[in-house]
């Protein structure tokens, strides 16, 4: 319960639903008093007149007496039948209540870790996988939820009718009253461990098809790899494995639901039993009538599904508090990249890394080393190396994803910790090397970074990527979907895309990092003309292997695992006769055999 204690804020907000839900309650079950107290007049009515009415056999007087207890009969079923419709609005009420205010606090609750998510840092993404975050946010949300909706409206329910009910039982016959509820704890108890079997059975059933739709989504997303490598068949062996196992699973579970249902109405009927005959010896003596056999049947009626929720309401209780517990887990986790002074102004652009080192906390890797550059406003800067050397670490520093180990980083001569942070990256331009489009139309991906911006801004921006021809073939132009994660497009559109994105929105600083790896060398010269243009006025920096790329910089910095190991002019450092005449050499020669 201590995990749960997150929950009371929601309580408190929606305390007029839970406030409102508990009267309803009290009100739905004195109305499911009310009737069998008309079933104990009824048939005492009956039991009482039975005699008498016979005794006037033949006479005109038994027509009279049966029109005048049949009267008050039809008068008791009538009643019964106000309560039970009085019962049912009643009933109703209180699920637009409890059930209500559990699907708001869920509503509040996926808002308020969602929102959570956005604030965490690139590192709480590298340390957990997307399948963990989405389960915390749907499967253990919808856990919790019904702890707060049919949990709560349960639990009500027992115990408003258990302070209603055995009381008043008691004071109608204290010996029947304990014989009739003898085998409800056992109920309950049995209902908690045959539950506990069936959660246990089904997570490892929902684990399963976990595993079973992660292997169909695997081979459909790769049926050309399949389909190439002519793996058809061991495909279907290896599913029908995991089916199998799923089947078992499945079988394992309908199995124990098999024996719930014949357990609850076993004990049930112990019941029924229990108090007709304790009932019957009490008749006997005198203590009660036949009516109070029947009334007392109809309770025990009452209190079963209150007691038998009691092991379920235990059981959901457990698995939302285990969830509460994981859901915790991320809402406790803070983000360590705050602003200092939340400074919110226009940027110049100048960048300075002072001694700069990163270590990536999660693997130990020294990424960058003692790195210092420095650029003006307006400049633009090259960075080359091979993989692994650190050049996207730069970047995500620049973006402020990550906080530098040693050293400092500044911008426009201020330490880059004192930016609002919103601030920061919204003058930023940033074209990733991994490039990730939404499924929406290309007009909405390439506008994805401004909020109010002219289609004529979105149409120039797909103009400078060199994308504008390839939009205006496609039947539906700006309008065409380009797919999950952009399938429809190829991998140099995809990257033109993304560029479009990030200048669209007229940043101070432009950073591409390694932009222009799935382009063919007329497309990149195409694009690199068009960003002589874009860079001119705003601090840029290109990220890439390939030095064709840093020819349009001021600067180029060339770096070796996360060293600086020169740094000039394109011309000055293919004068060094070093590694970066080495690498343009290199792929001059690569760039002749493919023409």
């Amino acid at each position: 319960m201590k995990e749960l204690a997150h929950l009371n804020k929601y309580l408190i907000k929606y305390k007029y639903h839970l406030l409102l839900g508990v009267i309803f309650t009290i009100i739905t079950n004195i109305f499911l008093l009310i009737p069998a107290q008309m079933v104990r007049h009824s048939l005492d009515l009956i039991v009482g007149n039975i005699d008498l009415y016979r005794n006037y056999a033949g006479t005109s007087l038994q027509g009279a007496y049966y029109d005048t207890f049949a009267k008050y009969v039809l008068i008791y079923g009538g009643i019964i039948l106000l309560m039970a419709l009085l019962r049912g609005f009643f009933l109703f009420l209180v699920r637009q209540t409890i059930i209500v205010m559990s699907r708001l606090i869920e509503f509040d609750l996926k808002n308020e870790i969602y929102a959570h998510y956005q604030t965490l840092p690139l590192s709480f993404y590298r340390r957990n996988n997307t399948g963990d975050l989405m389960n915390r946010i749907s499967e253990d949300v919808s856990r919790v939820r019904m702890h707060l909706g049919p949990s709560i409206m349960y639990g009500i329910n027992l115990v408003t009718l258990f302070l209603i009910l055995i009381p008043y039982m008691l004071s109608l016959d204290v010996k029947l009253t304990l014989y009739a509820l003898i085998p409800l704890p056992l109920l309950s108890f049995s209902i908690y461990f045959v539950n506990n079997i069936i959660n246990k059975r089904s997570e490892a059933i929902q684990q399963q098809q976990s595993k079973l739709s992660t292997f169909v989504q695997e081979a459909f997303s790769g049926i050309r790899v399949l389909k190439s490598f002519t793996r058809e068949e061991e495909s279907a062996r290896s599913f029908d494995i995991e089916n199998n196992a799923y089947k078992h699973k499945s079988l394992r579970l309908t199995l124990v639901n098999a024996l719930f249902f014949p357990l609850i109405m076993g004990l049930i009927g112990l019941s029924v039993v229990l108090t007709v005959y304790v009932g019957g010896s009490e008749v006997i003596s005198g203590s009660i009538t036949f009516g109070n056999i029947a009334e007392f049947i109809l309770y025990v009626n009452y209190l079963t599904w209150p007691v038998t929720a009691l092991g379920w309401i235990t059981s959901i209780t457990q698995r939302a508090a285990a969830s509460q517990k994981r859901i915790n887990e991320f809402l406790n986790t803070k983000n360590d990249i705050v602003s200092e002074a939340n400074i919110d102004s226009e940027l110049e652009g100048s960048i300075v890394f002072d001694k700069v080192s990163y270590t990536y906390p999660d693997s130990g890797i020294e990424a960058i080393k003692d790195l210092s550059f420095k650029i003006q406003p307006g400049q633009s800067l090259a960075i080359i190396g091979t993989t692994g050397s650190g050049k996207s670490t730069v970047a995500n520093i620049i973006c402020r994803m990550f906080d530098v180990t040693e050293g400092k980083v500044s911008v426009d001569s201020r330490d880059i910790r004192d930016y609002n942070l919103s601030a920061l990256r919204g003058q930023i331009g940033y074209v990733p090397q991994d490039v990730f489009l939404f499924s929406d139309t290309i007009y909405n991906n390439i506008a994805f970074g401004s909020i109010k911006i002219e289609s004529e801004r979105v149409e120039q921006a797909a103009k400078d990527a060199d994308l504008l021809e390839n939009i205006l073939d496609f039947p539906d132009q700006f309008n065409t979907k380009v797919g999950e994660r952009g399938i429809t497009l190829s991998g140099g559109q995809k990257q033109r895309v993304s560029i479009a994105r990030a200048i669209v929105r007229d940043p101070k600083i432009l950073i591409l990092d390694d932009s222009l790896s799935a382009v063919d060398t007329k497309t990149e010269n195409a694009i690199l003309q068009s960003l002589k243009r874009i860079m001119q006025g705003r601090t840029s920096i290109i990220i890439s292997h390939r030095v064709s790329s840093a020819k349009l910089a001021d600067k180029i910095i060339v770096l070796d695992d996360g060293l600086l190991i020169e740094e000039g002019t394109n011309e000055t450092l293919l004068q060094k006769e070093g590694v970066y005449k080495e690498l343009y050499e290199k792929q001059l020669r690569a760039d002749e055999m493919v023409e």
